[in-house]
């Protein structure tokens, strides 16, 4: 089999990539190791930056999004046992980011590739990615208990970090740079409606909590807990009394409990692998970089990076030009870095960290205060969480 782009993975940025790709006149075969069943229902991030929702809707994959998504112009920050409101429009001119489950946009536009798009093969687990380096790679796959070959002009790894794509690109031109952090979140799914209609981060001498929403009758709630931590030890009732001492308010704000359905652990990570390209090869997403989920950047980054080869690719079909791929990993890798950024300081402003002393307590509560005091302070969160621009 031919095709001008072989992307390998069916997540948001894969399936999102093949979109514009189609939308472009561009051919593409998309390759994913699970069946259809398992791509749209795994839990990822939940919330999609102004610059992704305004993707999806030019792409024709936005109606059901701004039908049943849930639009948040604002967080709420706590601590001290009091509350402060970060208005997103206000101060950014307009922004706002869409509470919208990854599982739901993979629905979407798995919909939209089986009616219009180009293959889409499930159950076609990616081996190797081969002469990377060359004007021919190859993407060397199994599907249906055989092996077969997915010759093309360019490879784009939406494969996550434990895929093949970043494998091939030479250990010797490989930098990684990532921090490990010694807390993770022990994330729950419950049948009750959000005790507050926007996302609220908790900073609490007891450590970090987050509540969220899948919808306006599904709450998703997050603890801080020590990395490792297993999901079965903690009892239901304890995480409802464990999330009520940290969500704790001075003007006696109360949190609404109901049947948990999911309970699961998230290690917290940064890490970046530069370079984003090797020859014909494009690194994209999780393949490339992962942040810790405190700043809900990781599927917004990887949307940038597709629309980055997307716009880039086209640029070269119209102008005859490579100079916007040549350029695509010192493109992606700016605003990743800013993410990466946004992403650390939220985190390590929120979390207590095991060895925290008391000074270091004191530390994060002026920064919280001089954020709530600050108009820049609060502009420039804004602008982070609603998203970096697309390039």
């Amino acid at each position: 089999m031919r095709t001008t782009v072989g992307i390998i993975g069916a997540g948001p940025a894969g399936l999102l990539l093949a979109r514009l790709l189609r939308n472009a006149g561009i051919d593409s075969v998309v390759l994913e190791g699970r069946d259809r069943a398992y791509v749209e229902q795994r839990q990822r991030a939940g919330i999609l930056e102004q610059g992704t929702v305004d993707v999806l809707r030019a792409a024709g994959a936005g109606e059901r999004m701004d039908r049943e998504g849930l639009r948040h112009d604002g967080i709420e920050l706590r601590f001290a046992r009091r509350r402060h409101r970060i208005d997103f429009p206000a101060l950014t001119g307009g922004s706002s980011v869409m509470v919208y489950a990854q599982t739901e946009v993979c629905k979407d536009l798995i919909a939209l590739q089986l009616k219009e798009g180009g293959p889409l093969l499930f159950e076609a687990e990616a081996l190797a990615v081969e002469d990377a380096a060359t004007d021919l790679p190859r993407v060397r796959y199994r599907s249906e208990g055989r092996e077969d070959v997915l010759e093309c002009d360019y490879v784009v790894g939406c494969d996550g970090f434990w895929g093949v794509s970043r494998r091939a690109v030479p250990a010797g031109l490989s930098r990684v740079f990532e921090r490990t952090y010694p807390y993770a979140w022990l994330g729950v799914l419950a049948d009750v409606a959000p005790s507050h209609d926007e996302l609220v981060y908790a900073r609490h001498e007891r450590g970090f909590a987050l509540l969220s929403m899948r919808s306006a009758t599904v709450s998703r709630l997050y603890l801080q807990v020590p990395a490792g931590t297993d999901a079965g030890e903690w009892p239901d009732a304890e995480i409802w009394n464990e999330l009520g001492r940290r969500f704790e308010t001075a003007d006696g704000w109360t949190l609404d409990r109901g049947p948990i359905t999911s309970k699961s652990v998230t290690p917290m990570r940064s890490y970046v692998h530069e370079p984003m390209r090797h020859g014909r090869l494009f690194l994209a997403g999780d393949a490339a970089h992962i942040v810790p989920p405190t700043g809900a950047k990781g599927l917004n980054l990887a949307v940038g990076d597709v629309v980055t080869f997307a716009r880039a690719l086209t640029h070269e079909r119209e102008t005859g030009s490579s100079e916007r791929l040549d350029a695509y990993s010192e493109t992606c890798l700016r605003r990743v870095w800013q993410a990466e950024r946004f992403s650390y300081e939220m985190t390590t402003m929120l979390h207590r960290a095991p060895e925290a002393t008391p000074f270091d307590e004191r530390i994060q509560l002026a920064r919280l205060e001089r954020l709530t005091a600050s108009r820049a302070a609060e502009t420039d969160l804004a602008g982070g969480y609603t998203g970096f621009p697309l390039e």
